[in-house]
């Protein structure tokens, strides 16, 4: 079980590539997700225990070097937040709906975790920067009240923050297209 994640986004797709190789042969982590992400940047996302977490992270910011872009290292992850950044949370009651939208990838994982934290919701999917112009993008769902006090406490005024959204009551092929 997973009970961390570490994150770098990088400007240069050759040199992430280069780096992720670096985390994965020096610590025993999982690598959750390797990928390019709009505009031209890479990101790299493992899971694993807080110590092998951190020693990868250390060995992808020496090899990115200059072209690391944001790093991100949570300990102690909620249980929904690693099925939601590789698409697979099943949601089995949707009800209203919340949507974050952050300038940054590593800032729509952390708030994601905080939303899951706050309040008694289902994290839908953590949109990581591919097709939606390098941004991360948190939905989730969950009784209205539970999502606006989740939408809360996952951002704080920031400069990060693009936008949010709660919709009570979404259409139900709207709902589908989200699932």
């Amino acid at each position: 079980m997973n009970e961390a994640i570490g994150v770098i986004e990088f400007s240069s797709v050759a040199r992430g590539i280069e780096a992720t190789d670096h985390m994965l042969k020096t610590a025993r982590v999982t690598l959750l997700k390797s990928s390019t992400v709009c505009p031209g940047k890479y990101i790299t996302i493992l899971g694993g225990h807080v110590e092998n977490i951190k020693t990868a992270v250390s060995a992808g910011l020496r090899a990115g070097g200059e072209y690391v872009v944001d790093t991100l290292e949570i300990p102690n992850v909620h249980a929904q937040l690693i099925p939601a950044i590789v698409q697979s949370n099943p949601v089995e009651h949707p009800s209203a709906v919340g949507v974050m939208e952050f300038y940054s990838v590593t800032a729509g994982i952390l708030a994601a975790d905080a939303a899951a934290k706050a309040a008694r919701v289902t994290l839908i999917e953590v949109k990581i920067g591919y097709a939606i112009g390098g941004k991360g993008v948190v939905l989730l769902t969950g009784e209205l009240e539970a999502v606006k006090t989740a939408i809360r406490a996952a951002c704080p005024d920031g400069d990060q923050l693009l936008q949010v959204s709660v919709i009570a009551r979404p259409e139900h092929s709207l709902l589908e297209t989200l699932l």
